[in-house]
């Protein structure tokens, strides 16, 4: 006798309530129906699979239905009053109001309506997007909260805002230089040329964010610093790529590259298809967090013109890669998520996701304040698989970096080494990160590859992945081993005073430097 099937756990009258429930118009529910975006099929089988990540079968109205976003000081108090309404106190409101006086404040309606408001406080992506008490340094939190006057706690917000270390990496030397058709030298101001491959572009359109997270280490972009990147001159890009064959990879990104416009995107992608000049051209990239704060923009009907480009990109032999930013299986556990990577899939554009490994968020302590590995490693296999199953490749894991408010996101590189070790032995290769954890400093992109006993000797192995002079990835070298350290640039080489990069980046950074100086002057 044929055994009786399982019970379907979603049918299309769910989908139908889950669209409902988004509050999706009719012109976006056409085009989830038409374009066949969630499936009966692949909702069960998420929800079957990690039911404790889900969101798909909450029923509880949302409480932030008015508005698309909430920006600054005045919407982080929209948001409380409308918590407070329902009766859910989220406290420490001034400390908080300190962070957001420093840094920024975004919440975009999509993303406060997947945190889990009954217990917000573990809630990961809460800690993601909300200020929370500890972040701000305590002497200054503590000046700030004695201070007598707004004028002295204003003076205390600009004096602190010079210690955030906004270009960590030493960013503002990566920006390129070249002589233009009258022979002019230039400076690329909206431009970063670190790695020979990629050239990054903060384009004029996407200097603004869907949502901040709170550990974001281009907090001088969003808050908007003097010393921002910004790109107006988009045939300027062309010319100077003109110039750099041995670029293959554009990376869009900001502030967040999904805010810019078809018409403007289309601008750059044309001369690269139909320029033979710019052949050399094989990928275009986007660094978004759409996907995460505002997915719903993908699925709308006002987003095929994005679509057709995409296509056309992918007709005509060049790779369009979203590069997202996925931290925690909450965020993907939506239908306007679920929907927005498969719409993204179908018009031929490839998706990723790089993701910072950061404490409160993705890493967690025990009850002892301890880094708990196996709690923390859980929810970056939980993420690895579920990626797995919605077509999303696993680009890589990564520090924070010692910008921002460093002290409180992250934990030492021996405990994070241990969690990501977990990770890659228990996801299946095809699923896991695409390198080892990576911590970004001037020198480059630098991998742990793990520890190594050398003469009764714990060290760590480390490896550029990327980095100034490429040669250097061909390295693998040795630090001390050190259970506290959490910057990989501070970690002792092993068997030398230096390590074996360290003089030559000097030279490379001088060279920099004085090669913006002398373009400016000119």
């Amino acid at each position: 006798m044929t055994a009786a099937p399982e019970k379907v756990l979603f049918s299309q009258t769910d989908v139908e309530e889950l669209m409902h429930r988004f509050h999706y118009s009719d012109e976006t529910k056409a085009v989830i129906r038409e374009e066949n975006l969630l499936p009966t099929g692949v909702l069960s089988r998420l929800h079957a699979t990690f039911p404790q990540h889900s969101g798909m079968r909450e029923k509880e109205e949302f409480h932030f239905n008015d508005k698309k976003q909430y920006t600054g000081l005045n919407g982080f108090r929209e948001i409380n009053a409308i918590l407070e309404e329902n009766g859910i106190h989220i406290g420490h409101l001034e400390e908080r109001e300190l962070f957001i006086h420093v840094y920024r404040f975004m919440a975009t309606k999509h993303v406060l309506n997947t945190i889990n408001w009954a217990n917000f406080e573990k809630d990961s992506v809460f800690q993601l997007v909300f200020p929370q008490p500890g972040m701000i340094r305590p002497d200054v939190a503590k000046a700030y909260l004695s201070a007598s006057s707004e004028e002295e706690k204003m003076q205390i917000v600009k004096d602190y805002m010079k210690e955030t270390n906004p270009h960590d990496g030493k960013q503002q030397i990566n920006k390129p230089t070249f002589i233009n058709t009258d022979g002019e030298a230039v400076v690329v101001e909206g431009s970063q040329h670190k790695y020979p491959q990629c050239q990054l572009i903060f384009d004029v359109q996407t200097q603004n964010c869907f949502a901040f997270c709170n550990y974001c280490f281009r907090h001088a972009q969003v808050r908007g610093d003097e010393d921002m990147f910004v790109q107006r001159d988009i045939s300027q890009i062309h010319d100077y790529l003109k110039q750099h064959k041995e670029v293959s990879d554009v990376l869009i990104t900001g502030g967040d590259a999904g805010y810019i416009s078809a018409d403007r995107f289309e601008n750059y992608i044309t001369p690269i298809i139909e320029d033979p000049e710019l052949g050399h051209i094989k990928t275009i990239r986007l660094g978004t967090r759409v996907l995460t704060f505002n997915p719903e923009l993908v699925i709308m009907p006002s987003y095929n013109k994005m679509l057709s480009l995409f296509q056309k990109l992918y007709d005509n032999g060049i790779q369009l890669v979203f590069m997202s930013h996925f931290s925690t299986p909450r965020e993907l556990m939506n239908p306007s998520t679920v929907a927005a990577i498969r719409r993204l899939k179908a018009h031929g554009a490839t998706v990723k996701s790089q993701s910072p490994i950061m404490n409160h968020i993705s890493l967690f302590s025990d009850e002892n304040g301890e880094v708990d590995v196996d709690r923390s490693a859980q929810n970056w296999i939980d993420l690895g698989n579920l990626l797995a199953m919605l077509g999303v490749g696993f680009h890589s894991m990564y520090c924070a970096r010692p910008t921002g408010e460093h002290h409180y996101f992250t934990q030492p590189l021996a405990k994070i080494n241990e969690v990501f070790s977990k990770v890659y032995r228990s996801l299946a290769s095809i699923n896991r990160p695409s390198r080892y954890i990576t911590m970004t400093s001037s020198a480059g992109k630098v991998s742990m590859l793990g520890t190594v006993d050398l003469n009764g000797e714990k060290l760590f192995a480390l490896k550029f992945n990327e980095a100034r002079n490429m040669e250097w990835m061909d390295k693998v070298y040795l630090t001390r081993y050190d259970e506290h350290e959490n910057t990989m640039a501070n970690l002792k080489p092993y068997g030398a005073d230096k390590h074996f990069f360290e003089e030559e980046l000097n030279a490379i950074e001088s060279h920099l430097e004085s090669s913006i100086k002398t373009s400016r002057k000119k």
